[in-house]
């Protein structure tokens, strides 16, 4: 428990100046995480990180993380749906070149996880810079509200599993004691901070995000279960990698976008 505390406090100290700064400083960090979390799918998988099909997935990862901005320099009639679509090519015609050493299903996850991570991190960045400071952080508190309700309310009266194929320790009871958690922090944050909608729109939005926040975690709980490791890394000593600690954002941050409120 020491160890998780002294590596959390690190930990925002080094990102909440970050997020604060917001601009480059964040498009570069996320793009650095999202690096990181990729690599860490290619080591469960054991897969070599130093590898052409590593590097192609990275440059797929690096188009998608960064804004519209930073790629003005390319032809007019292209953007980034485009590349990130010769990025997948490149993949494949790995396949061939590699005869059969790279599958297309190696081809297929290295494609999901690239989507999967960079859309997660790029909306980090926008969240912050199109949205706004307070925008940021009302997503970020729901999520991990909901995760420390979900884990207290769990210990303290969990009985019935959730869903004990993939994630034995969670209960129904610790699920809706999150939800309740983000919900309240949300009534009270909302009053403070006013976000795009109203309030009580704001509010079922707020349920809606809680619930797809832990759906991020059992995902992510899946994959560890799938390739039989306990964490997606070690770069977090006590937390794991940055998959396990970004799992429920990555599926969270994007759907405000979705939600039409950026």
């Amino acid at each position: 428990m020491r160890q998780r505390v002294i590596t959390a406090v690190i930990a925002l100290i080094i990102f909440i100046p970050i997020l604060i700064a917001g601009g480059i400083w964040l498009e570069l960090a996320s793009l650095g995480l999202a690096l990181i979390a990729l690599s860490e799918v290619f080591i469960m998988r054991k897969r070599i990180i130093v590898s052409t099909e590593f590097l192609v997935a990275a440059l797929g990862v690096v188009f998608i993380v960064l804004p519209e901005s930073f790629w003005n320099w390319l032809p007019s009639h292209l953007d980034r749906l485009d590349v990130v679509y010769l990025v997948v090519a490149v993949l494949l015609l790995v396949t061939v070149a590699t005869r059969n050493r790279t599958t297309y299903d190696d081809a297929g996850i290295s494609t999901l996880s690239m989507i999967y991570i960079g859309v997660g991190f790029h909306a980090l960045t926008t969240v912050r810079n199109d949205g706004g400071l307070d925008t940021l952080f009302f997503v970020l508190l729901i999520v991990w509200l909901t995760d420390s309700g979900a884990y207290m309310v769990g210990r303290a009266i969990g009985k019935h599993k959730l869903w004990p194929a993939i994630s034995p320790n969670k209960t129904w009871e610790g699920s809706i004691g999150g939800n309740i958690a983000a919900l309240i922090f949300a009534a009270i944050y909302l009053q403070f901070f006013p976000q795009y909608y109203g309030f009580w729109p704001m509010m079922a939005l707020t349920l809606v995000l809680s619930v797809i926040g832990q759906l991020g975690d059992l995902i992510e709980s899946a994959l560890k279960r799938y390739y039989d490791v306990k964490d997606s890394g070690k770069i977090l000593p006590g937390h794991g990698g940055i998959l396990d600690r970004f799992d429920s954002l990555l599926l969270v941050l994007p759907m405000l976008h979705i939600a039409g409120v950026l």
